[in-house]
């Protein structure tokens, strides 16, 4: 089904009773990224799972957002369902718009963040060279690759160098990229104050662990439960541990 917000056509899924629980997805995600989850907790709860706009079928972006606008999006779209009270899960990029949620609206009563993103990463040195090289390489490609125009040279360029993400993102949502992606939100954890569930990956190399305890230090009512050899996707790696824990976190919020 759809609904409008703000001009956008969001797509959205609500299937259930009971306490409401909104599924926010990843960057290059969709509903359908979430449905593992939405499958957990169906029978026991009134889940919701949207597109965010840029992806899956709901509507593109007209111009480019960062988290805050994401945020906004979302918390008019639970206005416009009729949600007073909701579970929030957030994965990924989804946990950078939770962690918006969670921080300045009163609508969230319990959070999970999944291997969620929100901390600008810890730069190296080697990080720095490889900046610089990349930089570099894209100028000299700009400008002397074999091709019509600059512009086609710096989208050969992307596609030979780009990370994978940057890669399957296109015009208005590249820009959103990188933006989102330079958000740090490290800030706003401490204006947490519901109940909050942090699931990561042991060798999750997207967002790494120690942002997952860099959240648990800074969340006063949280707790950070490690899923050994998972990675990014962690609920879909460990998928009967993460049930497990994710029924535990709940118990309390299921229908009687």
């Amino acid at each position: 089904m759809h609904i409008e917000v703000d001009g956008l056509n969001i797509n959205y899924i609500d299937e259930g009773t009971g306490s409401a629980v909104l599924l926010l997805h990843g960057w290059g995600g969709s509903i359908q990224t979430m449905m593992p989850i939405f499958n957990i907790l169906k029978d026991k709860f009134r889940v919701i799972a949207m597109d965010l706009p840029g992806f899956g079928e709901s509507d593109t972006l007209a111009e480019y957002w960062n988290s805050y606008d994401y945020a906004q999006c979302v918390i008019k779209f639970i206005e416009k369902i009729g949600l007073k009270s909701i579970i929030l899960f957030g994965h990924s990029h989804g946990g950078r718009i939770s962690i918006i949620l969670s921080s300045k609206y009163d609508v969230v009563k319990k959070l999970i963040l999944i291997d969620s993103a929100g901390i600008i990463p810890k730069r190296s040195i080697g990080y720095y060279l490889k900046i610089y090289s990349f930089k570099f390489l894209k100028k000299i490609y700009i400008n002397f690759a074999r091709c019509n125009t600059k512009q086609q040279n710096l989208e050969k360029f992307y596609k030979k160098f780009g990370s994978v993400d940057y890669i399957e993102s296109q015009g208005i949502m590249r820009q959103t990229m990188v933006k989102v992606i330079n958000d740090n939100l490290i800030d706003l954890l401490p204006k947490i104050k519901v109940p909050t569930l942090l699931l990561w990956g042991e060798n999750d190399q997207d967002t790494p662990l120690y942002m997952g305890k860099m959240m648990e230090e800074r969340i006063s009512d949280s707790g950070l439960v490690i899923f050994k050899g998972a990675g990014h996707y962690s609920y879909i790696d460990c998928y009967e541990q993460f049930k497990a824990v994710v029924n535990y976190f709940l118990k309390n919020d299921f229908i009687i």
